[in-house]
């Protein structure tokens, strides 16, 4: 599997990221002849090649007429569609296009139709963005895994004036991605940057165990104390590592001061508050106090919602957090008729192999209740229509 690896130490924009795949080998006439399909006039694209520090890299820039119109989505989803770009090109740049709609529409309290993207008429958005994806393409890159991105601070004058940084709609658009926190008083991470990686990467954080091939380097336009540079690592990963990865937090606190009523009640709390997995560990505290470890699981996005569930409804003084991958099979659903009703049945893959089949337990349970029937013959049923459906 070819995996591209965005190393964003310095953060990440539309035109880095374009830069990064040109220096790691996309074939720039390929991608040009691509580009042109697109029914857009009045843009060139300007490629260089320039040192930022001490690094040579690859910058580009959208040059675009001054006299376009004004767009908003539905105009940008007519552009991409009449293309002649390969059609997982223009899913992907549409979804991209999508989030940052939403994010702005959020922002500014506001529909997504009624959402103007104010780049030059949203010719910079457009070649930086389809630009991107099909560079990816012309790569043969399969999945995008991308670093922690850094979270900076300042100012930035937009469109709509002065903001701080991270701007409005890349904050919203951070969202449930990791960030660091980097003293530095500039934008690192643009929206385009931001909505690129959240509908591309399939995780963010260290990147799997992969052989790297080729990398790239992509200008930005600022100077900063270090080499304003995207880095972007194309590489293969062998099928013994094509799982589904995620970067996930774990937060545990022992309590030796606690009711079983309350251990289950603070529970029920955190499931609905969006933790992953819950579960408690009996053992054995100072002064030989029997005690429990109380364990979450969740993403970046609901830890400190679900650190003030634990601080608010537990006696506990401190928690432990640490950071931690998962790795899951692919998994997928599909609907089963069984002689109860129709019950979703989760399959798990490895790779084109399935490795487990099991029922949807809500399904089954809710089918058990109002039929009055025991749920182990549901789960049976939902078991056997799922293997004819497969393997007959």
């Amino acid at each position: 599997m070819v995996i591209a690896y965005f190393d964003c130490f310095a953060g990440i924009s539309g035109d880095m990221a374009l830069g990064a795949l040109l220096d790691a080998g996309a074939p720039l006439d390929k991608l040009l002849s691509g580009l042109e399909t697109l029914p857009l006039s009045g843009w060139d694209l300007k490629v260089e090649r320039i040192r930022k520090g001490t690094i040579a890299s690859t910058s580009v820039t959208v040059l675009a007429d001054e006299h376009q119109p004004e767009r908003r989505l539905e105009d940008i989803e007519s552009i991409v569609a009449n293309s002649r770009l390969p059609e997982a090109v223009k899913s992907q740049s549409l979804s991209i296009f999508r989030l940052l709609a939403e994010a702005e529409a959020k922002v500014h309290s506001t529909s997504i139709d009624e959402v103007h993207f104010h780049e030059v008429g949203a010719v910079d958005s457009i070649v930086d963005i389809v630009g991107v994806v099909y560079a990816l393409n012309l790569l043969g890159v399969q999945e995008v895994h991308a670093s922690a991105l850094p979270f900076s601070r300042g100012r930035v004058k937009i469109a709509h004036g002065e903001l701080p940084v991270p701007a409005p709609a890349t904050m919203e658009l951070l969202c449930g991605i990791l960030t660091y926190p980097i003293d530095i008083d500039s934008e690192l991470v643009t929206p385009t940057g931001a909505a690129l990686l959240k509908a591309l990467a399939r995780s963010f954080g260290t990147p799997p165990p992969f052989t790297p091939q080729k990398i790239g380097y992509g200008a930005g336009k600022r100077d900063l104390p270090f080499p304003n540079v995207l880095r972007v690592i194309i590489g293969e990963m062998q099928d013994g590592f094509a799982f589904e990865r995620e970067r996930l937090a774990v937060i545990e606190t022992n309590l030796d001061n606690i009711t079983g009523e309350l251990v289950g009640f603070v529970m029920e709390r955190l499931f609905e508050a969006g933790a992953r997995d819950v579960w408690v560990t009996p053992v054995q505290m100072k002064k030989n106090r029997p005690a429990v470890v109380l364990s979450v699981l969740c993403d970046s996005a609901t830890l400190p919602t679900l650190m003030q569930i634990l601080f608010s409804e537990t006696p506990t003084l401190g928690v432990r957090v640490q950071e931690v991958e998962r790795m899951c099979l692919f998994r997928e659903f599909m609907e089963v008729e069984t002689p109860y009703g129709v019950v979703r049945v989760k399959l798990a893959k490895f790779g084109d192999q399935i490795i487990n089949i099991a029922p949807e337990f809500e399904d089954c349970r809710r089918i058990a209740l109002e039929g009055k029937i025991p749920l182990k013959e549901v789960m049976s049923a939902a078991l056997i229509a799922a293997n004819q459906k497969l393997y007959v």
